[in-house]
């Protein structure tokens, strides 16, 4: 008997459709929530990966300018340049 005198009370009614409004229904509902905190979680961890790989290169870059010899092997490696009197054979692996 208290129970159905709790469910006939309209603050009681409101209330549950509220919450459930809330939880379920709502631009701002709690899956959607929870897939914005993965989101911003993934984001954070690939912030942290490039700002590795920014440091990474800036030590390369610095490497480079402060040194003719790895410059040189750079240039030869990556763009494949040569010396006047030299051959260049490139390999591939299929």
């Amino acid at each position: 008997m208290v129970i159905f005198k709790i469910l006939k009370n309209k603050y009681f009614i409101v209330i549950v459709v509220l919450i459930s409004w809330l939880l379920y229904f709502d631009k701002n509902d709690v899956f959607t929530q929870y897939e914005l905190v993965q989101k911003c979680n993934k984001l954070n961890a690939e912030k942290g990966y490039y700002i590795a790989e920014i440091e990474k290169n800036k030590m390369e870059i610095n490497e480079l300018q402060n040194n003719s010899k790895s410059l040189e092997t750079f240039a030869r490696e990556k763009y494949l340049m040569k010396k006047d009197d030299e051959d260049v054979f490139v390999f591939t692996t299929k």
